[in-house]
């Protein structure tokens, strides 16, 4: 098993394309990085212990992590891509409810482009909203610690604009991670993110489970176990799938018979991946915004109630949104009139069903009927953090039962490892696995 590892690596770096793409990748993470560690002009560093202090726990936390502790660190790239995403949400909901942009999405690769182009700006004045609400909440933190925010109208807009500057400079980062680097660049800086967190948390939890009170090593090893079968339950709901048989008649052309097999569909019993799961959880950080801008007591209390991702209403509304969004998502990635029409030009045919209008029926049938265990399933994975919290294992830590960062890592790892594979095996060395192929999360349909 080691010797095949070593093989593995050494035929990763022999491949020039894979070893120009795995290197780029991690020189842009590496600025990523870098970058989460520049605080604002005018903030004092050793005065942000209690912003510190509140990213520990709560919806910012998560926050926090998405952004790899920029959000706490009050980095120019606090900010993160959680706006970039939001903007995409509601670019791709005009799509089904705007028919300029569902003209514009049949327009192929110029309509993507003009709707990439509208995202981006949709992202900008969406950060110069969240830019102001963040600094008014930086301004009570360093209050708290003694420390103050420089005064003025200059400094408020200059830190804004940074703080978006530096966002749509992860966007960008995330855009040449898709085109030069391993791809999903937008999901895999959201994995970074995630990635530096889980050694903390880790030894964070390894450390209150070894005193007298924790439970002990024996305690500590149960949450792993629990955490390995959370994984495998993840890594099913990801890769799981419906086969549906497909039968191509005979026709002979020529002296050559073509058809008269069958063949299988395999319909994905999550077809959205983890998108459902982003885009919920980019929703679900709207309060933090209106939070900053609000000085009401009656609203800040109903926001505060939606601001605790342990609380009950926090993750009832977080479960039907990943429930709403999965079928939105998968509405959009799999189109069951197309797939029947292509059937159709190709002689096939489901066993028993008509071709055509009652193939696309059919299909659509199953994909709902397949969809909904598959959005309730990921549902319960993404509020299993709130148990786990509940059952007294450290909130950092928790976060990695489940959830969005938990789903979020399985699913970019997994892709991740799918395009290295099969850069191996176009250029005919074995693949990562000894028997069968890793699949991705959505069957070629990448997040970003």
């Amino acid at each position: 098993m080691k010797f095949k590892f070593i093989e593995t690596l050494k035929n990763i770096w022999k491949i020039e394309d894979l070893r120009s793409r795995l290197v780029t990748t991690v020189l842009l993470v590496l600025v990523y990085r870098f970058g989460s560690f520049i605080v604002l002009p005018g903030i004092d560093p050793t005065a942000l212990t209690a912003l510190k202090a509140q990213t520990s726990g709560g919806l910012l936390a998560l926050l926090d992590m998405f952004s790899g502790g920029a959000f706490a660190n009050a980095s120019v790239f606090a900010l993160g891509i959680m706006p970039y995403i939001s903007a995409s949400i509601v670019i791709q909901l005009l799509t089904i409810a705007v028919p300029y942009f569902q003209k514009m999405q049949r327009e192929g690769e110029s309509g993507r482009r003009k709707m990439n182009q509208y995202t981006r700006y949709l992202t900008v004045a969406i950060l110069l909203l969240q830019g102001p609400s963040y600094l008014i909440n930086l301004s009570v933190q360093l209050a708290q610690a003694g420390s103050a925010l420089p005064s003025g109208f200059w400094f408020t807009a200059s830190s804004t604009l940074i703080l978006a500057g530096g966002s749509m400079f992860v966007m960008w980062l995330g855009e040449r991670i898709t085109d030069k680097g391993i791809g999903n660049g937008i999901s895999f800086i959201i994995l970074v993110g995630i990635i530096s967190r889980l050694p903390g948390a880790i030894i964070k939890e390894f450390a209150s489970r070894v005193t007298d009170a924790g439970g002990g090593l024996i305690m500590f090893l149960v949450e792993i176990v629990f955490l390995l079968v959370v994984i495998a339950a993840s890594i099913m709901l990801v890769q799981g799938t419906r086969k549906i048989p497909v039968q191509y008649a005979k026709r002979v052309v020529g002296n050559k018979q073509y058809g008269g097999v069958r063949q299988y569909i395999p319909l994905k019993i999550n077809a959205a991946g983890v998108m459902p799961i982003i885009f919920a959880q980019a929703i679900m950080f709207i309060p933090i915004t209106l939070a900053g801008f609000s000085h009401s007591e009656s609203i800040n209390s109903f926001v505060g109630a939606f601001m605790n991702n342990t609380g009950f209403w926090y993750n009832f509304v977080f479960g039907l949104l990943i429930i709403a969004f999965t079928y939105f998502y998968t509405a959009i990635t799999i189109n069951p009139t197309q797939m029947a029409e292509e059937m159709k030009r190709n002689n096939g045919f489901i066993p028993g069903i008509k071709p055509g209008k009652r193939t696309a029926e059919y299909l659509d049938l199953i994909m709902s009927r397949i969809t909904l265990p598959g959005s309730i399933f990921l549902a319960i994975i993404a509020i299993l953090p709130a148990f786990a919290s509940l059952l007294g294992i450290n909130q950092e830590f928790a976060q990695f039962f489940g959830g969005t960062s938990l789903l979020i890592l399985v699913g970019v790892i997994l892709d991740t490892l799918q395009q290295i594979e099969s850069h191996l095996l176009m250029r005919h060395y074995d693949g990562l696995l000894k028997s069968g192929r890793i699949k991705g999360r959505s069957g070629g349909v990448s997040a970003y």
